[in-house]
């Protein structure tokens, strides 16, 4: 499973990294868009497989975000 961007905006802040094990609703990583920054969360328990973006790189909405192992 996956967490994707729910809009276009800006990566300001990775807080995980691969092979994080994380929690439903840990903070993953901060968006930006239109000047407000956004809380992406973990959507449930596991590790972090794969980190697709960078901080500074804008995405359009639906982007992968981050991977999770199955």
């Amino acid at each position: 499973s996956s967490i994707k961007a729910p809009m276009q905006s800006t990566v300001v802040k990775l807080t995980v990294k691969v092979g994080d094990n994380v929690l439903e609703g840990d903070q993953v990583l901060v968006l930006e868009a239109m000047k407000m920054e956004q809380s992406i969360t973990a959507t449930r328990d596991g590790t972090i497989a794969a980190i697709r973006v960078a901080v500074g790189e804008t995405v359009p909405s639906g982007t992968v975000l981050v991977e999770f192992e199955s």
